[in-house]
């Protein structure tokens, strides 16, 4: 399992923006295998975690084309800046237990 966390900055974050996160978040779910997306916006910083089960389809969903169009406007209207972290979790435990 791996995990992506992106962070950012934010410069802006209008309607459009809130509506483009629920999309992808759907869509990485949905579609591209991801396990488990979590998001949170204080102030004017940013958090995503999401949990995948491979590195492929980390890939994959990077280059889906809807994508692409999010993290072009996120560049030009909604982050002055971000950074994304990519890892393999290599031990994972909860309680109570799942």
């Amino acid at each position: 399992m791996f995990v992506v966390i992106f962070r950012a900055k934010a410069r802006a974050l209008d309607a459009d923006y809130s509506a483009m996160a629920a999309h992808m978040r759907e869509l990485a779910l949905t579609q591209f295998g991801c396990i488990d997306f979590t998001a949170v916006t204080e102030g004017g910083q940013e958090i995503a975690v999401s949990y995948w089960p491979d590195e492929a389809s980390i890939r994959a969903w990077k280059q889906q084309t809807d994508q692409l169009a999010a993290q072009r406007l996120g560049r030009e209207r909604w982050y002055a800046s971000y950074t994304v972290d990519i890892a393999e979790v290599t031990r994972h435990y909860s309680h109570p237990a799942t």
